[in-house]
């Protein structure tokens, strides 16, 4: 049976509005230091406090089986709702470093009833053509990811608490879409009881878990290049004193960016295939990592704005394409708790990394930092390179 043609729409209007919560925290990063007395390292525990927050939820969303036991949809709707809430905490006056870090670490909890939940809706509808709307999907949470530094550009005048005020907005707003606008798909099948062998279970299958192993590699990079694009940014900017740019909007268009390449992606997978195509994203991202050092050194800031711009394409196009894979080898049963614990498992991994930038680059204050990034590209080629062609 074809879905209704406003459903794929509604449900990526309904993840751009719920993912903006979250970079809600990175997008006002400098106003949090100033208004809170924050320390440098605030960005990278931040973004982490939100990480390890969707770390657990997926944890427990996927040892509950929660996107297979209950009407994904009503999932959705609820975590989007409690995710603003704690979102607009991070606005209250009284709030001081462990305040912040616990409203983002809830925040961060109930995009586990977001992101891979969106993904099991969309599977549940799109049998056929499913790395198509991933492409979509994922490219929704990208733009989703970048609004906040968007938002700050364009409310520069305004308090910067309209950030986040409005973010919690906008997940509201999605939430209620998906839940008035999206039923249970016609490829929905209910999990009747708690599987909690399933955590264990979906690592049997080989082609999984090769495919989840690439993704793994995947999500090294991702949300540290993400994190660290705004600094990335200031650091050129203080390098070469002549260069002067707007570093919210760059922020947001170097992330945003992104989206189009996932859905350049998903059309290219039809023809390349789904493996190849991701491969090859991998390949370039992982070049990124080892020749970005370099790019600091030169004095054009057209050509290291047109790297990074580069760099947020092909960091990203290869995740709808990897949880594609997922989805196709695990069983219809299990596969939102699949989605989920690849998730969970995959922003473990980001933790580490985001960390380990963070810290080595406050030590070092060396831009070869970045270079650690390609570990994860290149261990997830190895991975990819163990599965037979998709």
């Amino acid at each position: 049976m074809k879905p209704s043609k406003h459903i794929l729409p509604v449900i990526v209007l309904s993840q751009f509005c719920c993912t903006s919560l979250w970079f809600a925290g990175n997008g006002v990063m400098r106003d949090l230091v100033a208004t809170f007395g924050l320390s440098e390292s605030a960005v990278g525990h931040l973004t982490s406090a939100v990480q390890f927050g969707f770390i657990l939820g997926t944890l427990v969303f996927a040892m509950l089986s929660i996107a297979d036991r209950f009407s994904p949809s009503k999932v959705f709707f609820g975590c989007a709702v409690l995710g603003a809430l704690f979102n607009l905490g991070v606005v209250w006056d009284g709030n001081g470093l462990a305040s912040i870090l616990s409203f983002r670490f809830l925040t961060g909890f109930f995009l586990a009833g977001i992101y891979p939940v969106g993904m099991k809706i969309a599977a549940d509808y799109y049998e056929k053509g499913l790395g198509k709307s991933l492409g979509y999907l994922v490219g929704a949470l990208v733009v989703g990811t970048a609004f906040p530094h968007l938002l700050k550009e364009m409310t520069h005048t305004l308090p910067w608490n309209t950030v986040l005020v409005s973010t919690s907005g906008l997940a509201v707003l999605g939430g209620s879409l998906m839940i008035a606008l999206v039923p249970n798909g016609p490829y929905r099948k209910r999990s009747q009881q708690l599987q909690l062998s399933a955590f264990v279970q979906v690592f049997q299958n080989r082609n999984f878990r090769s495919a989840a192993f690439g993704y793994f590699g995947h999500m090294w990079e991702l949300y540290t290049f993400w994190a660290f694009v705004p600094i990335m940014l200031q650091i050129y900017a203080l390098a070469h004193p002549n260069t002067h740019f707007p570093i919210p909007l760059l922020s947001f268009v170097i992330i945003a960016v992104g989206g189009l390449a996932c859905v350049l992606g998903g059309y290219l997978s039809q023809v390349a295939g789904t493996k190849r195509v991701a491969s090859i994203a991998l390949l370039l991202s992982g070049v990124c990592c080892l020749i970005s050092p370099l790019l600091f050194m030169q004095g054009s800031t057209t050509l290291f704005i047109a790297f990074l711009l580069f760099w947020g394409m092909v960091v990203i196009a290869d995740s709808p394409l990897f949880s594609t894979l997922v989805a196709q080898n695990a069983s219809a049963e299990i596969k939102g708790t699949a989605l989920t614990i690849v998730n969970c498992i995959g922003f473990a991994i980001t933790i580490v990394s985001i960390q380990l930038v963070n810290e080595v680059r406050i030590w070092t204050g060396s831009n070869m930092v970045y270079m650690v990034l390609s570990i994860g590209p290149i261990l997830g080629l190895i991975a990819l390179a163990s599965k037979k062609r998709g």
